[in-house]
């Protein structure tokens, strides 16, 4: 720790010297922060549930990609890139655990979305795919309110988690010519 005092007393040019390499040392081993999601697409239609919070927060990130979202599926009237298929959009919360009086401790949450993406040619780009998540959610009857707050906000991590982990299977996608 010597070292150190040494070095906060010395002059700036060796304290910059030693932020610099701080600063480098997460690059040296191949650390690299996630960036923006390229998605190879100039529109997309996407077919969901009605009112799926999912297909929202889909539309909200792809509309920040600068992607063009189209209202109808068929690609001759809007001439869009591909389609996606959102056929399941579904919550469970399940008892997990009872204390010894028979009052619940614990609920599992679980978000299951199965999603498919077609190009307008009609080919799969994408099979059938699932995301299934899972939260334990610890509860206790003097606190519902909060833990119905607790609840609604593990779901919204777990519908953002969701987008993200489709937006990131949409920029993988490799199209053919």
């Amino acid at each position: 720790m010597s070292w150190c005092n040494a070095l906060m007393k010395s002059g700036s040019v060796a304290r910059v010297l030693c932020i610099s390499a701080l600063c480098l040392l997460p690059a040296a081993c191949g650390f690299q922060l996630r960036g923006d999601v390229v998605i190879p697409f100039n529109a997309i239609h996407i077919d969901a549930p009605t009112g799926s919070p999912i297909a929202a927060d889909l539309t909200r990130k792809l509309q920040l990609a600068s992607i063009k979202l189209v209202a109808s599926a068929a690609p001759s009237a809007n001439n869009n890139d591909a389609r996606l298929v959102i056929s399941v959009d579904s919550r469970d919360k399940i008892i997990l655990s009872l204390s010894g009086a028979g009052r619940v401790r614990e609920f599992q949450l679980k978000l299951r979305v199965a999603f498919q993406l077609i190009d307008a040619k009609g080919e799969v780009l994408i099979p059938t795919s699932e995301v299934n998540l899972t939260r334990i959610m610890s509860f206790d009857d003097a606190f519902v309110l909060a833990k119905q707050q607790e609840e609604a906000l593990l779901y919204r991590d777990m519908e953002a988690e969701v987008v993200q982990q489709i937006l990131r299977r949409l920029s993988q996608v490799k199209r053919t010519a």
